[in-house]
């Protein structure tokens, strides 16, 4: 039987799924995080290798001899050296898709939170405000209306393309900026370039693949074209944008309001300038995680392994 190795299985799998179908596969040993420094030593036997973001590096493939195949528990593959594994024959996989439902969600929770900030009101009920109230009613921030307003999404994949649905259900006018209009021209959706998109936008939501291209592109430049009233979000790759330049245009009121799930580095410095940047909500890279997503996540995951046991790998990434 196959030996395999999950390098960090928590985050996918904390107790609330099965690992059953897996093991079915063959000799697993499952770890729940794995530090750089200790991958090649837990892998050493290991025919298969699972990781999250434990990192697989060239110099830990060259001293994986037995290694016949990795497997990303995630859609970003990042964290494997794919060119050095392809040297070595050693096929990459991903999983593509899974969680688009679950982000489109978050994002649009995220959304409403910046409109309505309910989480503050609640709390303030529960402090006795309303109790105290001399009036039926009270806001502790201005209230935004979504109708009529413009959502400005940067790349309309398959993610983006699930918000602009929820943002037209709205009554949102929605424009884009994709690198493949025509392939992924969507009813109800203008495409517009990137200098267009964040200068009329009230809402700018960031659904774009990281890349050497792109690597915080959201600079002082850029947010300095948007109107004072937007929002950011971020549910997308944190490295997308300058931290030092998002928290300084929000100190200085450039901007409304920032949601962001994901960071530049996870988990954050305690002294990342975000963190206690203002009008800016912060979630713990949380979109991917809801039980539908992970186990249909660890579903795949299966899948691309079972293909690969049977001699016809799928969502391979370095071929």
């Amino acid at each position: 039987m196959k030996n395999i190795v999950v390098l960090d299985g928590y985050a996918l799998n904390p107790g609330d799924l099965n690992w059953q179908p897996l093991q079915a596969l063959g000799n697993v040993m499952i770890y729940d995080r794995t530090p750089e420094q200790e991958v090649a030593a837990r892998a050493k036997d290991a025919h298969i290798l699972l990781t999250n973001k434990a990192i697989v590096s060239a110099a830990t493939i060259e001293q994986l001899p037995n290694l016949e195949y990795i497997g990303v528990i995630a859609t970003g593959y990042n964290v494997v050296d794919i060119a050095a594994a392809k040297a070595k024959g050693i096929p990459v996989t991903n999983v593509p898709a899974y969680s688009t439902a679950s982000v489109a969600q978050l994002t649009f929770a995220l959304i409403l939170e910046l409109c309505h900030h309910t989480g503050l009101h609640a709390e303030s009920v529960k402090a006795g405000d309303w109790s105290r109230s001399i009036d039926f009613s009270y806001w502790k921030t201005p209230l935004v209306e979504l109708a009529g307003k413009t959502l400005g999404i940067v790349g309309l994949g398959q993610i983006g393309q699930a918000v602009a649905r929820i943002a037209l259900a709205f009554g949102m006018k929605v424009i884009a900026y994709h690198k493949h209009p025509d392939r992924d021209a969507m009813a109800g959706v203008d495409f517009v370039t990137l200098a267009t998109c964040f200068k009329e936008a009230d809402i700018i939501s960031l659904h774009c693949p990281l890349n050497k291209d792109n690597k915080e592109f959201v600079n002082a430049a850029l947010l300095s074209t948007m109107k004072k009233t937007a929002f950011l979000i971020n549910t997308s790759r944190g490295p997308l944008i300058q931290e030092n330049d998002l928290a300084a245009a929000l100190k200085a009121g450039a901007l409304a309001g920032a949601a962001l799930d994901v960071l530049s580095t996870e988990p954050p410095a305690a002294d990342n300038p975000l963190i206690t940047a203002p009008n800016t909500i912060i979630t713990p890279h949380i979109a991917w995680a809801t039980q539908a997503a992970r186990g249909r996540l660890l579903d795949t995951v299966i899948s691309n392994l079972k293909a690969f046991l049977d001699g016809t790998p799928k969502h391979v990434v370095n071929e």
